[in-house]
């Protein structure tokens, strides 16, 4: 094991992934799995930067977060602290204080944000499992861009003490691993409770309308195989329309979303003046509509219990992302496109966090240039055992397919 940790520990020093290696903590630890935290979250005797040249010199942290703690009790080795997207708040994964970190499926291609780094770190085979966050799609878009399962909890699943947050009311806890089986021991450990497996009988529900017509088509190519895939080995799945959907999209693309309102509260006053902060946040933070954040607000509530209703005990399905992994050089060149880039690469998961659903994103098929396709699980709030279990049975039967 020994030599396991220190062959991660060098290659976490020479990785992109990482803003902080516990080179230290990580060899008097163990005997458990390697992790890797995103670096929003407190890991004892390590500054918390959220990704963020204005944070270079807060003080370290005194303490590890509740759910370091619980990995740790587990006999988790911890790796380091992983890059992200500036204060977690944008889908691409790019950081121009702390590098880019480099997508082991198309190294041309961006890794997915915010949580990039917790997500080549796995994906690059430095660690077994790492942590990040997901508000807007910030585990689930990295998860389908690097060919990983990447699982999004409820918000209430974890405890968020010692995590700085972007957006209060969307801010959730989620994990990166190489198979279901891992995300659920991941799931257990991180709660403190036994490792537990459930079966369930299922059936899903693909939302006609935006959510696959809106794809690329190889993206929506790879989709239609997994569906094809999954009928074959007698999956019920049903294809209609979800009106609650249609309604969130069509109203945050009229009054703004949740996640902007909410990441301004915490950093509009960067807008004041000159500041080192990434333009690209900068220039979503500019996005915030005031007059329209109490009317998403106000409408919230009611169409989550309507998605509800239209789900009727179905787990839905879609494309996690709409679009293969932008390539990194026309983003570096254009924030505009930038800016586009991200918006489509978080329309989905956006979407579905407005309505406060879990998800796993679970691999499948093959996308041109070395990339995969992915499918997204998603249940109502809550409904995170089910999803998992689900997402175990769906598993082997995309290998077979």
């Amino acid at each position: 094991m020994s030599d396991r940790i220190e062959e991660a520990l060098r290659r976490a020093r020479e990785s992109a992934a990482f803003i902080t290696v516990t080179a230290e903590r990580a060899r008097r630890e163990g005997p458990g799995p390697l992790v890797a935290w995103k670096d929003l979250f407190d890991v004892a005797g390590t500054r918390t930067t959220n990704g963020s040249a204005t944070r270079r010199d807060v003080p370290v942290a005194t303490e590890d977060a509740p759910i370091v703690r619980n990995l740790a009790a587990r006999g988790a080795v911890c790796v380091g602290k992983t890059n992200q997207s500036e204060f977690a708040f944008s889908g691409l994964g790019l950081n121009p204080h702390f590098g880019n970190p480099v997508n082991p499926l198309a190294p041309d291609r961006v890794p997915g944000g915010s949580s990039s780094g917790s997500a080549v770190a796995v994906a690059d085979g430095i660690v077994d499992l790492a942590v990040g966050t997901d508000t807007s799609g910030s585990v689930r878009v990295p998860a389908a861009f690097c060919g990983l399962v990447g699982y999004k909890a409820s918000i209430d699943r974890y405890d968020r003490t010692g995590m700085q947050p972007l957006a209060p009311s969307l801010d959730t806890i989620g994990v990166f691993t190489h198979d279901v089986a891992a995300a659920v021991r991941a799931d257990a450990w991180l709660r403190g409770a036994p490792v537990e497996s459930h079966e369930t009988e299922f059936r899903c529900v693909v939302p006609t309308g935006e959510l696959l017509d809106d794809c690329d088509p190889a993206v929506r190519t790879a989709f239609e195989d997994t569906l094809a895939a999954l009928a074959r080995s007698g999956v019920r799945i049903d294809h209609r329309p979800l009106p609650s959907l249609g309604e969130a999209q069509e109203l945050m693309d009229r009054h703004g979303t949740l996640a902007v309102a909410e990441a301004y509260a915490r950093h509009g006053h960067f807008l004041a003046g000159p500041s080192d902060v990434d333009p690209l946040v900068l220039r979503r933070l500019a996005d915030f509509n005031a007059a329209g954040e109490p009317v998403v607000r106000a409408a919230q509530a009611g169409l989550r219990d309507r998605l509800v209703e239209e789900l009727a005990g179905a787990v839905l399905l879609c494309p996690t992302v709409r679009d293969p992994a932008p390539a990194v050089a026309p983003l570096l060149a254009d924030l505009d496109v930038m800016a586009t880039a991200n918006r489509r690469a978080l329309r989905t998961t956006m979407l579905l966090s407005y309505f406060g659903l879990p998800g796993v994103a679970v691999p499948h098929g093959a996308l041109p240039g070395g990339l995969r396709g992915s499918v997204l699980l998603s249940t109502p709030s809550g409904d995170d055992d089910r999803l998992l279990a689900v997402a175990a049975a769906i598993w082997p039967l995309l290998a077979e397919g």
